[in-house]
This record gives structure tokens, C-alpha cells and sequence, in this order.
């Protein structure tokens, strides 16, 4: 990658109720590194990369603030203007989790919410051309939406990055791809009957794995719980889990020519 623009992904980050444990199922999934990052009133910041501590950034981590918060994935947009994104964010009927927060000499970062509760992050880096590795295995390669209300999710992540909806339909369902402009940044899938009614709409990252079978086999032998078994979809084959603490995540192994046909990247 040698660049964003608003809306494409930019950052995966785990937030987990046991640091020690979430560090040690990835780096035997992925084959991730980890070291810590001191960021002064924020306290520490984990940082995984490939290989080891020189290596790539791939993602990062932290423990949850609180006992009620479920551990999860959050999915980080690129902005390159803060203020104005967060105030379309808002406009649009969306949350400020918190206030935007200055991150060492790495950018600007603040947590919001869309109108179904779906949480995500905007990051605006201080050095437009550090960028973190994606796209390549055990790397995150996509991001997707679980909603509750389609056509509500079409209207504020339209209004908030400027994304175009084109559904596909497949296998008699419909899958929402969003766009910016010619390439694909993200997905969107509809949560129906077969969801708990209780399920509360999320995004998950997808991680790219030259195996999705083998990949998904190894985090059940670590500890994760298959909740969508390996199977083929359009663009490749992939499986979605919950790791050992009970954060949601994805692993997928695209099919020849799906970077061209998907790749939100330039």
C-alpha cells in the first residue's frame, strides 16, 4: 500500500478482557510479534507485527476499560480531516464515544457509533505515507458490517465517507459491497432470523490466510469457536470465529484475481 482515501480502512484493534492470552492465540494463529508501546496518559499500547519487533504493523491492542464491555475487533477509517468526518459522523445521527484523542506522534484517533450501535474508529495519522501492512497473509484484508437495518446503514456510511452500495446477490441472499469510487472497501451483511435477536449489529475484520480450512482448524485447536464452518463465497473461501475471550473475527483465502476485483487500496 502506498496510500488511503476517507472511508477505506486503516487499522484493526483488539480490545480483551486478558491481554496475556489474546497476545498468545494470535501470535500462534497469525505468527504475529508483540511489543508494548508506552503512550503516556493512555498507559501501554500493544502492537502485533509480522515477524517480529522490526517487522510490519499489523493491528493493535488493549485491555477493555470495564467488566461490561465485550471484547471485540474495532475496524479504523481513514480520515484525513478529523474534525470534519467526526462532525458528518454526527450529522448523520452517529455517537462520539469519546473525545478524539492524540496518540504520541502517530495521529489522532476517537471511537464513535452509528445509528444501530455498530462501534468503529476514525484515524487521522500524523505521517499520511506510515501505513500499516494489509492485504498480504496474516494480514487484514477486508472489513465487514452485520446490520440490523440495511437501509439505514446504506444512508449514514454514505453520508459519513461518501460510499456507494452495490448489492450482489448470492446463493439467495444479498451482499452489500460498499465503494470508493472504483474499488471496494468494505462489506455489509443483512442480520436475519438465523442471527439471536439479541446479536447487536457489528463490524468484524477479515484476515487473509493462505488456508482458510487449516487456518480455521488451528484457532480451534487453540481455543476459538467456529461459528461459521470454512465455505466458499464469491471471491474465495472463508470462516468466521470467535476467538478464546470471545472476540469475532474472520479468516479468508481469496480466489485468483479477488485483490483486483475487491482491493480497497491504492
Amino acid at each position: 500500500m502506498t496510500g488511503h482515501v476517507l472511508g477505506t480502512p486503516f487499522w484493526v484493534e483488539i480490545a480483551t478482557p486478558d491481554v496475556a492470552a489474546s497476545r498468545g492465540f494470535y501470535g500462534e494463529l497469525f505468527g504475529w510479534y508483540c511489543y508494548t508501546l508506552a503512550i503516556g496518559e493512555y498507559g501501554d499500547y500493544a502492537v502485533f507485527t509480522l515477524g517480529d519487533v522490526q517487522g510490519p504493523e499489523v493491528g493493535g491492542m488493549q485491555p477493555l476499560a470495564d467488566d461490561t464491555q465485550p471484547p471485540s475487533w474495532t475496524c479504523y477509517f481513514y480520515t484525513d480531516d478529523m474534525d470534519a468526518t467526526l462532525g458528518a459522523v454526527r450529522a448523520a445521527g452517529g455517537l462520539e464515544l469519546m473525545e478524539p484523542a492524540t496518540v504520541a506522534d502517530l495521529g489522532r484517533a476517537v471511537l464513535c457509533a452509528d445509528t444501530q450501535g455498530a462501534g468503529f474508529a476514525l484515524w487521522e495519522p500524523r505521517d499520511p505515507g506510515r501505513v500499516p501492512v494489509a492485504d498480504e497473509p496474516a494480514t487484514m484484508c477486508w472489513v465487514e458490517l452485520a446490520s440490523r437495518d440495511v437501509r439505514e446503514s446504506r444512508r449514514f456510511y454514505g453520508e459519513v465517507f461518501g460510499w456507494t452500495a452495490v448489492d450482489r446477490r448470492y446463493r439467495g441472499s444479498v451482499y452489500t459491497t460498499w465503494k470508493v469510487g472504483d474499488w471496494a472497501a468494505a462489506g455489509m451483511v443483512p442480520m436475519d432470523e438465523r442471527w439471536p435477536p439479541d446479536y447487536p449489529a457489528h463490524w468484524i475484520p477479515y484476515f487473509k490466510m493462505p488456508d482458510c480450512d487449516a487456518s480455521a482448524a488451528r484457532a480451534a485447536e487453540l481455543g476459538a469457536k467456529v461459528r461459521v464452518p470454512p465455505s466458499d463465497v464469491e471471491a474465495g473461501r472463508l470462516a468466521i470465529l470467535t476467538d478464546p475471550t470471545g472476540a469475532r473475527f474472520a479468516v479468508y483465502t481469496p480466489d485468483a484475481g479477488a485483490r483486483e476485483r475487491f482491493g480497497p487500496r491504492r
